[in-house]
């Protein structure tokens, strides 16, 4: 018998609320992984009302999602959210800082592309040392609180739009499809042409590898 999803719910939420914390912040990242394309995070506010929740029961984690669950569900997310950011850390700077430090400067960005200043932060795992409010790190928290579980579907279908958009500027990778992951059809495109400048070179299978594309849409040298 299949094991149901998991669903997120308010319950750290509603905690912070009745303590008078009204405006929580959750955030969470895509794109840590994979070999190519910037690292996303987005933060979302939600409003400090446990009726939300029904307005939002497909939200999960965007990795127990469809595209098409999560393109949907990410509208409404913006609709429903009281405050919403995205930001991110592209490939050059994940090169340079390493992939944690990259991760935490998207969350960050994210946070200053809200529109309401958080109280307290609840995030997947992860804490932001660099930033003095009050944080709540939650270990698999994109499957227990709907706030960090809204901002891992926003900030998956920010981080596979730009991957599609970036698909144009590079055809031979078909970052449509696998959005920069290490995936059989990638390696075989890393192999045929070499790497591209949206290539993460600091990781392990780019570090032998060489830039082919001098600009976006250079074609094969």
């Amino acid at each position: 018998m299949r094991k149901p999803l998991a669903q997120p719910d308010l319950s750290f939420e509603t905690a912070l609320w009745d303590g008078g914390v009204s405006c929580v912040a959750g955030l969470d990242e895509a794109g840590r992984g994979a070999w190519a394309g910037p690292v996303f995070a987005a933060a979302v506010v939600l409003p400090p009302d446990a009726a939300v929740q029904s307005r939002l029961p497909g939200v999960r984690d965007s990795k127990q999602m469809t595209a098409r669950q999560r393109t949907g569900w990410a509208g409404v997310i913006r609709s429903v959210a009281a405050a919403w950011g995205v930001g991110n850390a592209s490939s050059s700077e994940i090169d340079a800082l390493g992939i944690l430090p990259a991760t935490r400067l998207a969350m960050a960005r994210a946070l200053d592309a809200l529109a309401a200043a958080p109280q307290h932060l609840l995030l997947d795992a992860l804490l932001l040392r660099e930033n003095d409010l009050p944080q709540t790190a939650l270990v698999r928290g994109d499957s227990r609180s709907l706030s960090i579980a809204a901002a891992s579907v926003l900030a998956k279908t920010s981080r596979d739009a730009w991957m599609i958009e970036c698909a144009s500027a590079y055809p031979d990778y078909a970052f449509e499809r696998h959005k920069g992951y290490g995936t059989r059809l990638h390696q075989e495109a890393l192999t045929r042409v070499g790497a591209c400048p949206q290539h993460r070179f600091s990781f392990a299978p780019l570090k032998q590898s060489f830039i082919i594309h001098a600009d976006p849409g250079s074609g094969r040298k």
